[in-house]
């Protein structure tokens, strides 16, 4: 038959079982990150964590140059997202078929889940980021907003990245053309007339 007249440290109530075992996770805890803090050598940069295999690049990101080390295998929508922490940019399909990562390479407009960061060593990026501000919209942003060219907004930057590079290339005049150079963007939602509508908008005042 059981003692229950003893209570010392050999029977431990639960209570006091867990007040010892969690004192002593937090001292483990705060002694583990102790010495990065003492040594201002914090475990990531700004830039990033530190990688193993990892090679020196810079992009130059709406008009910064970041200074980066990335994973050779890493994509150029990975490092934008992950990396430089711009989320603005989509990851829709991660197989070039919807366009919602679409941003601007050189001036030229790209799916950035089928680039690696590697590739782009030294050139110009632009993300909806780097389009406009809420108190100054790019022309096309506004027309979104005026057309209502959006429903649930994942797709919203690809699609406004995508329509910005359009004002730059050969495109007939017509719906129809519009169309068709807007053809790699996906809008599960089904906007796209009103998309189609803020694009044009846009054309006829430029």
């Amino acid at each position: 038959m059981r003692d229950n007249s003893q209570s010392g440290p050999s029977n431990p109530t639960r209570r006091a079982f867990l007040r010892t075992t969690g004192s002593t996770a937090a001292a483990t805890i705060i002694a583990g990150l102790g010495p990065a803090h003492l040594n201002g050598t914090p475990a990531e940069t700004a830039d990033g964590p530190t990688i193993a295999g990892a090679v020196p690049i810079t992009l130059r990101i709406n008009g910064n140059d970041r200074q980066l080390r990335v994973d050779p295998r890493t994509t150029l929508l990975d490092c934008i997202r992950e990396t430089v922490a711009l989320t603005g940019t989509k990851k829709g399909c991660d197989h070039g078929q919807c366009g919602a990562c679409t941003v601007h390479v050189n001036g030229r407009r790209v799916n950035s889940c089928l680039s690696l960061a590697l590739m782009h060593d030294g050139e110009e990026i632009t993300t909806i980021e780097g389009l406009g501000t809420p108190d100054a919209l790019h022309p096309l942003q506004a027309a979104f907003v005026a057309c209502d060219g959006y429903q649930c907004g994942y797709c919203t930057s690809g699609q406004i990245m995508s329509g910005v590079a359009l004002l730059k290339e050969p495109c007939g005049p017509d719906d129809e053309a519009v169309k068709e150079l807007m053809s790699g963007n996906i809008c599960r939602c089904g906007a796209y007339a009103n998309i189609v509508a803020a694009i044009q908008q846009v054309r006829k005042k430029t």
